[in-house]
Order: C-alpha cells, then sequence, then structure tokens
C-alpha cells in the first residue's frame, strides 16, 4: 500500500518540479512570467497529439518542448522587446494556452493515449520497494533531478549563473558592464517555456496518458507559488514539489476511502495548501526578501 502511494506521489510531483524549476531560472533572472499554466498545456495537447500521429512518445516529448518553447519566445517578445506589462502578458498567455489547447485538441478526446515506458535497471530494479520506486520510472523522472541538479550548479557555480542572477537583482549595473540584459532574460525565459512544455508532455504521456480539455487543472499556478515556497533556491523546490505531490495523492485515496468528506472539498486541499504556504510566507518578510531578485517583474529598457 504505502509503495503504491508512493509512486503515485513521485508522478503527481514530477511536473510540478520541472515547471517549477524553469519558473525559477526565468524569476532568478528578472521576468516574472504567469504564463506557465498556458504553456504547460500546450505542451500537453501538442506532445499528445505528435505521440499520437507518430507512435513516438520521444518525439512527443520534444514537440512539448518546442510548444513550450514558442509560446514563451512569445511572451518574451511582447515584455523584453515591447516592453509590455508583464502580469497583464503572462495572464493573457495562459487564456491563449487554454483557449488554443481546446481547439487543437478536440480531435484527440477520448482517443487512446501513448504511455512512456518505464525504464528497467537489471538488479536494481529487482530489489523489493527500492526497486519499483527508484529504478523503474520514465525517463522523465529522473530529467527532473537532473534539471534541478544542473540548474543549481549553473546558478552557484558558473559564470553564466553570476550573469543571471547578477542581471535578476540589478539589471541597470549589469548593463554597465556590458552585459546583454534582454538577451540573458529572453534566452532565461525560452528555457523556461521548455520546462513548462516538458512539464506538459509528462501530464499527456505519463501521468495520464491521454488528452482531456484543461489537464493540467492549475499545477502551473501551484509551480509559481514553488518558487517563491523555495525562495528561488533549485533544492527546495524539490521539497515543494513532493510536499504538494503528496497533498494532491492524498485527496485522492481520501476519496476512494470514502471518509464522508465532499470530493469537491478534497480537490481544492492542494490549491489551499499554496495559498496557505504563501500567506505563511508572506507573514515574514525576511524570509520573503532573501533570495528574492530585485529587479523581479520590472521592465528594462536598454540606452538607445
Amino acid at each position: 500500500m504505502f509503495e503504491a502511494v508512493l509512486l503515485t506521489v513521485i508522478t503527481a510531483a514530477t511536473p510540478l518540479l520541472i515547471a517549477a524549476v524553469g519558473e525559477l531560472v526565468v524569476e532568478r533572472s528578472g521576468v516574472l512570467n504567469l504564463g506557465v499554466e498556458g504553456m504547460m498545456i500546450m505542451g500537453a495537447v501538442v506532445g499528445f497529439a505528435v505521440a499520437n500521429q507518430t507512435g513516438s512518445g520521444s518525439l512527443g516529448v520534444v514537440a512539448a518542448i518546442v510548444a513550450g518553447m514558442a509560446m514563451s519566445a512569445l511572451f518574451g517578445f511582447l515584455v523584453l522587446i515591447l516592453v509590455t506589462n508583464q502580469v497583464a502578458s503572462g495572464l493573457a498567455l495562459t487564456i491563449l494556452g487554454l483557449g488554443l489547447s481546446g481547439m487543437i485538441g478536440e480531435a484527440f478526446i477520448g482517443v487512446p493515449g501513448l504511455r512512456l515506458p518505464e525504464l528497467y535497471i537489471p538488479v536494481l530494479s529487482e530489489i523489493p520497494f527500492v526497486g519499483p520506486v527508484f529504478f523503474q520510472q520514465d525517463a522523465l523522472v529522473y530529467v527532473s533531478f537532473l534539471l534541478v541538479g544542473a540548474v543549481s550548479y549553473m546558478l552557484f557555480k558558473t559564470r553564466a549563473g553570476l550573469i543571471l542572477r547578477a542581471v535578476g537583482d540589478n539589471h541597470v549595473s549589469a548593463h554597465a558592464l556590458g552585459y546583454s540584459v534582454v538577451r540573458v532574460r529572453f534566452m532565461a525565459t525560452l528555457f523556461g517555456g521548455a520546462c513548462a512544455g516538458l512539464a506538459g508532455a509528462y501530464m499527456s504521456l505519463a501521468y495520464t496518458p491521454q488528452w482531456v480539455e484543461n489537464m493540467t487543472a492549475g499545477r502551473g499556478w501551484i509551480a509559481l507559488a514553488l518558487v517563491v515556497f523555495a525562495s528561488w533556491l533549485p533544492f527546495r523546490v524539490v521539497a515543494g514539489a513532493y510536499l504538494f505531490g503528496a497533498v494532491t495523492v492524498l485527496t485522492f485515496h481520501a476519496q476512494a476511502q470514502g471518509l464522508g468528506i465532499p470530493s469537491q472539498f478534497l480537490s481544492s486541499l492542494p490549491y489551499l495548501a499554496t495559498i496557505a504556504v504563501l500567506v505563511l510566507i508572506s507573514a515574514n518578510r525576511r524570509l520573503t526578501l532573501v533570495n528574492t531578485p530585485a529587479c523581479l517583474g520590472k521592465p528594462f529598457v536598454p540606452d538607445r
């Protein structure tokens, strides 16, 4: 029983973790992208459609990443080149993604999905309990942890990470030192879009291998909250993602046990937990300010 619960927690947490890591990089550069939900749902529908038409889950994943990057490129063009309001543009991106995905996915409703295969590691996969939990996951679960490690190393151990954080903390000084603020932020935004698209692909090709309209169900917003919850530190995102994944799974198990609690209330628990965490963090001003990029959400117009 515990093994089954743990396996479902991993699958529930993985899309949150992937999307949140991508958004963390975006926000570290000083850009606030509220369009994560729209990019995720586009990744989900495009990944499912391509996998269904080609019979290849790998091509579906690649297509989902491209779809996420295309949406983020549109957002980057609006907020970095045209210097539009980041909050309004992000919300518009989410609305666009939800509407466009519904139109694209209409032909795939009820169509059997293609599930990403689970990896099998000889000997290790056969260990009781440990094997199925840690060594029989699909590739994207391992990719999520590799992303966390790679992003953490890049941010705090490389020159590129130092430049990215400098742009997010003081874009005027970074520009004065000769760094292209717009280019750095655009690249970070593309990376965030790729991660959101990948998270969407996981939803439609691994978590629930089918297409259902609005199947991300607010997970993009939870990913945004996770970045704040983690104080913009990659490894804390892992703890947050698995915490929220556990809350989601426990609501399903509570419904299955027939505890007499209204299903609507149980379904709202992950989002109530998100609100509660944000309220607790906001109450501590010192915790709110620590690691927060000083230029987050602030537009930048280079000297002409």
